[in-house]
């Protein structure tokens, strides 16, 4: 695949992209976590930040985190 032109790769990145969103999704909304900062609750909703990676809400806490602090999914 290195010969390939990237405007050719690209949609099949964007498909990959939004496959492991989709996984993403499957495997944590509706799940339980604890949070590196002490929030805890339901995985309401994953998003794909372009600078960030994947976050997501917390049901009944505003804001958005990365994936990367959840300590714990129960």
């Amino acid at each position: 695949m290195p010969d390939e032109l990237p405007i050719v790769r690209a949609p099949k990145l964007a498909a990959d992209i939004l496959r492991d969103l989709h996984a993403a999704e499957e495997e944590l909304v509706g799940k339980a976590a604890v949070l590196t900062d002490g929030k805890a609750g339901t995985i309401d909703h994953v998003y794909l930040d372009d600078m960030h990676g994947l976050r997501l809400s917390i049901r009944g806490h505003d804001g958005r985190w990365p994936v990367s602090t959840i300590k714990f999914i129960l």
